[in-house]
């Protein structure tokens, strides 16, 4: 499996991203620079974490129109797997990847805490592994991960299966609409979500929890 991780100035989740795939997957990641037009051969681009143009103006909304966000819109409609992580999450949600919008947590801070995942999709790239409704400890470090978005797209999004992470058992730390904290796109080929299960899969993380959702992407 042939993966990239790309990197924006002020993303700094890269290298926690390109640990954990290469620990479970046995692929070293090549790392894609945001002035780069083009992505090297992949079966999977993520876009991680951090705070990338110190998430002024809105966080994600510079690095959405990075040169390489173009190349990367074009191959996730012909079918690349794109999956985004916290700032990743905003980033590919702001390029018009995945619908709605990340806004300010409703406590108005910035939460970096251990919450617990509920896996609401099981049949995608990133969840194969997982039994459906299993809950998993996974950390959350973010101050907009409150997902919002219209009526009926947040229906659709319900009725067509597409949430496939949710806050579980009173865990919501942002306010996010149905305690959502990740979704796909209609065909299933990009995911995004607030957590950064890159941050729980071995025991010096203290768990292993999510070390089954990197697992899932060479069954993918």
């Amino acid at each position: 499996m042939k993966s990239a991780v790309v990197i924006f100035p002020g993303i700094n989740r890269e290298r926690d991203m390109m640990l954990a795939l290469e620990k479970v997957t046995g692929h070293r990641p090549v790392s894609v620079w945001h002035t780069e037009t083009e992505l090297p051969k992949a079966d999977l681009v993520v876009v991680p974490g951090g705070f990338s143009y110190g998430d002024y103006l809105r966080c994600g909304a510079i690095a959405a129109r990075s040169p390489i966000m173009q190349d990367i819109r074009a191959k996730a409609l012909k079918g690349l797997k794109v999956l985004g992580v916290c700032n990743g999450f905003q980033i590919i949600t702001e390029a018009g990847l995945l619908p709605g919008a990340l806004v300010r947590n409703a406590q108005l801070r910035f939460i970096c805490r251990q919450v617990r995942l509920k896996v609401e999709n099981n049949t995608t790239f990133f969840t194969n592994r997982m039994s459906r409704g299993a809950i998993v400890a996974c950390p959350v470090a973010h101050g907009e991960g409150n997902y919002i978005c219209d009526a009926e797209t947040l229906k659709r999004l319900e009725a067509e299966n597409r949430v496939v992470f949710r806050y579980a058992e009173g865990t919501n730390p942002n306010g996010a609409m149905n305690d959502i904290a990740g979704i796909m796109n209609a065909v299933g080929t990009v995911i995004g979500m607030m957590p950064h299960p890159e941050n729980m899969i071995e025991p010096l993380h203290g768990k292993t929890d999510c070390r089954p959702l990197f697992e899932s992407l060479l069954a993918a």
